[in-house]
């Protein structure tokens, strides 16, 4: 049984992953023996994690590219890149997303609604289609999105941003359905409120904690940490027949949707 964790010899990409959630997954992915190309758009920045991950592992498994995941020739490169370091890509962990704009879905700029579906939709479309080749080749492998309970609910300042996460789930059920026949599995993961850059607006003050403290059903705010064993699992055998699913993970807040 121990052996459905087992990512020895696996090779996984993941994207905005230098810190964070994504850098939390890339560590669990490479303690269970997967070598992993971690990007993010600093190089500095990728190899200070990547690093990090190789000294916690007493070996090198990790590896950092600096790429704009959000533009396509950038993909283009990360992808060729990671080939040429690690050999075929077994697991892709898409984590790239944008929020531009904060206020009322009425009224948000082209410019920032363009930017903001692109970077949280269309890129993750470009990445899953530069990868799957090498996936179909073996029969089996692995993706994985990074999308927000923020999907399932309307929001009176971050409307756009739940919109996207939303179509994001829709593309990884209908590449499921696409690709489920040539062995691939496609999902997504949905996390609440979590204590990262990225969303410190959000819970970098006292109301935070105290709705973290009081309507949390688990009492705490989300860490990246919690998200190493959601990318083990979906990434290895022990979710060999989990694909098209929204991994809600949250502390309870959303076990409703």
């Amino acid at each position: 049984m121990r052996d459905l964790f087992d990512l020895t010899g696996k090779t996984a990409l993941l994207t905005a992953a230098s810190k964070g959630m994504g850098k939390a997954m890339a560590a669990a992915l490479a303690a269970h023996g997967a070598t992993v190309v971690l990007s993010s758009r600093k190089q500095d920045q990728c190899e200070a994690a990547a690093a990090e991950i190789n000294a916690a592992c007493g070996t090198t498994r990790a590896h950092g590219i600096a790429a704009n995941a959000g533009r396509h020739d950038d993909l283009v490169a990360l992808v060729a890149k990671t080939r040429e370091i690690a050999g075929p890509i077994d697991v892709l962990v898409g984590n790239t997303g944008v929020n531009v704009f904060y206020g009322l879905t009425s009224e948000i700029p082209d410019a920032a609604y363009e930017k903001t579906m692109q970077t949280n939709v269309q890129a993750n479309l470009w990445l899953a289609r530069l990868v799957a080749p090498d996936m179909i080749a073996r029969g089996k492998g692995s993706m994985m999105f990074t999308s927000s309970v923020g999907a399932f609910k309307p929001s009176p300042t971050l409307g756009v941003y739940g919109m996207s996460k939303l179509a994001l789930i829709g593309l990884v059920r209908n590449l499921a359905q696409e690709w489920g026949p040539s062995g691939i599995r496609v999902n997504a993961i949905c996390p609440g409120l979590v204590r990262t850059d990225f969303a410190k607006a959000l819970w970098d003050n006292p109301e935070a904690e105290e709705r973290a403290n009081s309507q949390i059903p688990l009492r705490r705010l989300g860490a990246p940490e919690d998200f190493g064993g959601v990318a083990v699992f979906l990434g290895s055998e022990a979710s060999g027949y989990v694909t098209g699913q929204a991994l809600t993970v949250c502390g309870g807040t959303n076990m409703w949707t």
